[in-house]
Parts: structure tokens; C-alpha cells; sequence
């Protein structure tokens, strides 16, 4: 027996095909698991010799296994929350079907009460801003105040009633980094709120969130990632409020993943709670088990589809901007370089939110200045949404020692690209996501779903997106975005499991199936590896293994 001490294993998983990401040892038949540890993977007679009486033996009767998911970037109150507390439509849901929703909500609360609800799509800004697209939510609405989320998460539809308890008029002067829609016809607010302006919102409806709510956002959250097999996460932008509910669902035994948080230098426009100094100042707080504050976080600039980006090259014109407009980025150069300057100083890396191709070059500047002083790196930094990337800034990132953070999962077609299509010309939209060229360039490439801006954080639709770059849900058929880009199952899988632990700081942890690592690991109804690419979205969880433990079982 070669168990620790003669001991026998707590629990051995057997007859299966086990990808381990070992580059040791990628398939084995089985392994074998001692206080939440993997302690031997090998082949199904010699993991059977260790077993005692009291081993708990699992027979996986052929099916692949793997090492559980890691998501290095989602924001789990929001998806809990969405899941729980929202009315929840597609992208592509019309006018009138998302009026139906709302009034279906309407019908079933009390008076007062707020309606929540997401996400419409990013090309229906134009659609959405004018007084008769309002007026029909109004009606729907019965007179309660309504807040509907787009799927970039950085933009709101409201209505009348909603403006009303905010404050804001037709005579409303816009506020800074953000905007009020108004019909282009007359000027009349529609309730289409932009960037900061949704933050107007969102502030006002945030009193009736209580912490009660969020705690019970964030175990739901936990409990649908554990369904996709997910059992490692990196929050993108961990507020006070979301550090507390950790804090609680780990203390009732709920957290069933590693939680790395990342807080943010700057109160984002659309999330509230404590951040900046005060936050940092109580991070030790917050170190737990499970728990991992070890990141920070800033928005470089905003999303493409509302011309928030900031690009190098200007937009389409329109006559709501001045002409050759290209976005801006939110924080200076020097304010920049102080920022990761500070995190490196805390030993924390920087969640950057780049989304134009003028910002990355900006973050990988300021980290260049920052290496001048600092030396080598110690930490990793992250390019949240590295999609818009000029090919001269590409190799600069395995160079700096840069993360790519590839999320949200739309490395194929969908409403988001076609709002992007729409403002920066199809040609210029459709180089988005240079997965191939990153990993071409030695680039730590890291997956993540951005959930809920993805609707669910589904990794199978990420990889199979990731190596056919064509939508996996079947709409858009028989189009691929920038087919050149797609990468290898193999390479996918990688992304999604120990580069984005490494990524994460987690590496010596979890994301591959190594003696000594945690026992995080699913078993699948399919094999990856035998079946045609285009199913592999297909693929369920049949069993989620956190520290050896089973937490979701289908």
C-alpha cells in the first residue's frame, strides 16, 4: 500500500478515462482521493491494491473524468441574483417580448415593488431609445418601477416610474462617463441608460437589496456553478457586500469552490458597496479557507456596442457623437501606473476591463512603466476581454507577463457581435478574440464565463466555441468569426482548467489531476475526445467532486 502512513483512501475513483492535464501522466484509468487530496492516479489494479474496507470505491464504468473548471471571471452575486430575483430573456427577445415579461411580473407583486430583469441585447440600443419603445414598457409595467439589464451588464432600460424615483427629466443633464438616452427626434428621455447613468438606477434600487438577499444570491450562484462542473472561480469586481456574503456562505459550509476575489481601486459606475482604500484597507478580514483576496480590479473603459470602448480607430458616424469619436479610457496613464504600482506593492495582481483595442495598449504601457521600476513581475496581472487587440500589442503580453482573460464565451457570432457590427463596420468587428495568436505568442491564456453577462456559465459552449468559432446553440448557422483563430480540444480544455488556475493563483491547487492537489474533478456523460466537435456543448456534469466530496450530482 502507498498511502500515506499504510492508510487506505477515503475514496477511489476507478475504470474511467481520466484526463489528468498531467503532462506526466494525461490518462489514467483511475485515481485516489485521502482528506480531500488526490493521493495516486494510475491505472485501475494498482488504485484498487490501495483500497481498505472503509474506501469508499466508485466505478465510473468508462466515462471521461477531468479536472474540475476553473472561471476566472464571473460575478457571482450578479448571476445569483439574476437567477433568483430576475425575469430572464434572451438577447434577441423583441420589444414586445420583453413588454411581456414585465407584465408578467407586474400581475404577481405588490404594489411598489421593483421589477428586475435581463438581458436585452446589445444591438437594440437604437430600438429601445425612443418614447414609444417606452411608453409600451410603461404599460406593461402597471405602474411599478422597472429595471431591465443588457447583456454587456453596463447598460439599462427603465421606465417612467423608475425615472421618476431617480430623479431624472427630460431637463437632466447627462452625468460624467455615461449617458441618458433620449429620442433623437424630439430629446425626450426613453429610459435607455448608459454606462454611469445606469448607475443612477441601479443606486436607487439597490435599498431594497438587502444582505439577507445577497447571501442567498451567492450560494445559488455557487450551487449553478458546481452544476457546470465549475469549482474554482475568480470574481471580477468583489465589492464589501459580495466579500460578506463569502464570508457567509463559507461559515454554513456552502462555498464548494476556491473563491478568488478582486477588488476594486474604484467604485464601478453599476455595483455599490465599499471599494478603493477602505476595501483594501480590510482585506486580511476576508483570507479565509476558501477565500482568496488577491486581486484588484479598475474599468479601463466601456463596451463597444455602446460606443464606450476605447479604440484606436474612430467609430461609424453618428450624429450623436462628434465625428471620429473613439471612446476614452476612464483612468489616466499616470493614475494607471500608480494603480498597479500599488496592487504589485500588496502583492495583489490587477483585473483590468479592456474591451477596446486603444485601452489594452494603454494597460500593457503602463505595465512596460511599471516593470522599468519593479523589475520582474511577481504577480499576474489580467486583460479582462482582451478581444479587440492591435497584432503589434499581441506578443507584449507573454512579454509582460500579462494574463489574457478571454471572456465573456462569444468567440463566435451572436447579438453581441452585431452590436459591435453596427458601430465599428463589420470588417473591423469581426477580428475579435486572436485566441490562436495569443497562444502562438506564448500568452497565459485564461477562460472565464463573465456570468451573468454569458446568461449561464456553461464551459462546454465556451471550448466548443473556442475550437469551432461558430455558435453552439445553432443560431447564426453556417457562419464562423474568424475561422483563423480557432485552437485545439486539447488547448480549450487547458484554457479553462490549469491556465486559468495558474492565472488565478491557484495553480499549485487545483486545475490538473496531480497527487498532492485537491480532489476537484467531474465526471461527464460523454467523451470530449470522441465525439464531433459541434456536440461538444452537448456535454453534461454527471458529477462534481469538490475536495473529494460530491456536490452536485445530476
Amino acid at each position: 500500500m502507498t498511502e500515506a502512513a499504510g492508510r487506505a483512501p477515503d475514496r477511489i475513483l476507478v475504470n474511467g478515462r481520466i484526463f489528468t492535464l498531467d503532462p506526466a501522466k494525461p490518462w489514467v484509468e483511475a485515481l485516489a482521493v485521502s482528506g480531500g487530496r488526490i493521493v495516486a492516479t494510475g491505472s485501475t489494479g494498482v488504485i484498487e491494491s490501495m483500497a481498505g474496507a472503509g474506501t469508499d470505491r466508485i466505478d465510473l464504468g468508462g466515462r471521461m473524468a477531468m479536472p474540475g473548471f476553473v472561471d476566472v471571471h464571473n460575478h457571482v452575486l450578479m448571476g445569483g441574483t439574476a437567477e433568483l430575483f430576475e425575469r430572464r430573456f434572451p438577447g434577441s427577445a423583441s420589444v414586445e417580448e420583453i413588454c411581456a415579461e414585465v407584465r408578467a411580473a407586474a400581475e404577481t407583486l405588490e404594489p411598489g415593488q421593483w421589477i428586475f430583469g435581463s438581458q436585452w441585447g446589445a444591438d437594440r440600443i437604437a430600438e429601445l431609445n425612443t418614447v414609444e419603445a417606452l411608453k409600451k414598457l410603461d404599460e406593461a409595467s402597471l405602474g411599478h418601477p422597472v429595471l431591465l439589464r443588457d447583456e454587456t451588464a453596463h447598460n439599462r432600460w427603465v421606465n417612467s416610474e423608475a425615472l421618476r424615483l431617480c430623479g431624472l427629466t427630460d431637463d437632466s443633464e447627462d452625468p460624467a462617463e455615461g449617458a441618458l438616452g433620449r429620442d433623437p427626434r424630439n430629446g425626450k428621455l426613453t429610459g435607455i441608460l448608459i454606462e454611469s447613468a445606469a448607475g443612477i438606477a441601479e443606486r436607487v434600487a439597490n435599498q431594497y437589496f438587502t444582505s439577507a438577499m445577497a447571501e442567498a444570491a451567492v450560494a445559488q450562484a455557487v450551487r449553478s456553478l458546481n452544476s457546470y462542473g465549475i469549482t474554482a472561480f475568480q470574481d471580477a469586481a468583489s465589492v464589501l457586500s459580495i466579500l460578506e456574503a463569502l464570508r457567509a456562505v463559507e461559515d454554513k459550509g456552502q462555498l464548494t469552490a476556491w473563491a478568488v476575489t478582486s477588488l476594486p481601486l474604484i467604485e464601478p459606475s453599476f455595483m455599490f458597496g465599499v471599494s478603493g482604500e477602505a476595501l483594501l484597507a480590510r482585506r486580511d478580514e476576508f483570507v479565509s479557507a476558501k477565500v482568496r483576496p488577491n486581486f484588484t480590479k479598475i474599468f479601463l473603459d466601456g463596451v463597444p456596442g455602446a460606443r464606450t470602448a476605447a479604440f484606436h480607430e474612430p467609430y461609424v458616424d453618428d450624429p450623436a457623437f462628434e465625428r471620429g469619436h473613439r471612446g476614452h479610457t476612464l483612468v489616466t496613464f499616470p493614475e494607471l501606473v500608480r494603480y498597479i504600482d500599488l496592487s504589485e506593492k500588496m502583492g495583489m495582481g490587477l483585473k483590468i476591463h479592456c474591451t477596446g483595442d486603444a485601452s489594452v495598449s494603454q494597460m500593457l504601457d503602463a505595465v512596460e512603466a511599471v516593470r522599468h521600476f519593479n523589475g520582474p513581475p511577481t504577480v499576474l496581472h489580467h486583460i479582462a476581454h482582451a478581444s479587440y487587440v492591435r497584432p503589434e500589442d499581441i506578443p507584449r503580453f507573454a512579454k509582460l507577463g500579462v494574463v489574457a482573460d478571454l471572456c465573456p464565451m462569444i468567440w463566435f457570432p451572436t447579438t453581441f457581435l452585431d452590436g459591435h457590427r453596427q458601430v465599428m463596420g463589420k470588417e473591423r468587428a469581426d477580428r475579435f478574440w486572436p485566441n490562436r495568436d495569443f497562444l502562438d505568442a506564448g500568452t497565459l491564456v485564461a477562460g472565464g464565463s463573465d456570468w451573468p453577462v454569458s446568461p449561464f456559465p456553461a464551459p462546454f459552449s465556451g471550448i466548443e466555441g473556442l475550437v469551432t468559432r461558430e455558435n453552439p446553440v445553432g443560431a447564426f448557422p453556417g457562419e464562423k468569426l474568424w475561422a483563423e483563430q480557432a485552437i485545439t480540444l486539447e488547448e480549450a480544455i487547458a484554457i479553462y482548467t490549469i491556465n486559468s488556475a495558474r492565472a488565478a493563483g491557484l495553480g499549485e491547487e487545483t486545475g490538473s489531476l496531480v497527487p498532492g492537489k485537491s480532489a476537484d474533478l467531474i465526471v461527464l456523460d460523454q467523451n470530449l475526445f470522441e465525439i464531433p466537435e459541434n456536440r461538444i456543448s452537448h456535454t453534461k456534469v454527471l458529477t462534481t467532486y469538490f475536495e473529494g466530496q460530491p456536490v452536485f450530482q445530476r
